[in-house]
């Protein structure tokens, strides 16, 4: 069992519009709208959103493979870069995906932990993330890494509108 990080750059959108789409659509097809599914994909990863998000001072992204296959990815941000204004002292997890196939073997706990790495190589004191309110795995996963329910945000899926949990993780 291999584990690898990669930091992804321009050359990588291609492959970050493969696993985004795959991921999103295997965590929220079956809870939404094909429409509403079509809709989200087609605005948040199409190749040209994807190349000004990878160009962004402010955000990260990091392919994890797990045996030499892509298996998921992470987006960090921090500053004006966050979705919620949060304050320099904090660090926005905007995505964490894995694949279906590659859940259960600690991956999404490896990309949390480099997500903290992070915030705290760069001193922030805070880290944050928003997850629907529905999706209950993944609630139950950040309350286990420490995370608490801080607040809520409205997340667009099609013209669904969508309540996410604001969670947060205090870094002192």
């Amino acid at each position: 069992m291999t584990i690898i990080l990669k930091k992804c750059t321009l050359e990588d959108s291609s492959k970050l519009q493969e696993i985004s789409y795959e991921t999103f659509n295997e965590t929220f097809k079956d809870q939404n709208s094909p429409e509403n599914m079509i809709a989200y994909l087609e605005r948040a990863f199409n190749l040209n959103q994807l190349e000004k998000e990878l160009s962004i001072i402010s955000s990260q992204f990091f392919f994890v493979y797990f045996n030499n296959e892509v298996a998921g990815y992470l987006k960090v941000n921090t500053k004006d870069a966050q979705s919620e204004e949060m304050g320099e002292e904090s660090l926005e997890i905007e995505r964490i995906y894995i694949k279906n196939k590659f859940q259960k073997h600690g991956l999404g706990k490896y990309l949390l932990n480099k997500a903290l790495e992070i915030a705290m190589e760069l001193n922030k004191t805070k880290i944050w993330l928003g997850v629907w309110e529905k999706n209950e795995n993944a609630i139950a996963f950040y309350k286990k890494m420490g995370f608490v329910q801080t607040g809520v945000h409205s997340f667009y899926m099609g013209d669904e509108e969508q309540i996410d949990f604001i969670m947060t993780k205090t870094l002192i």
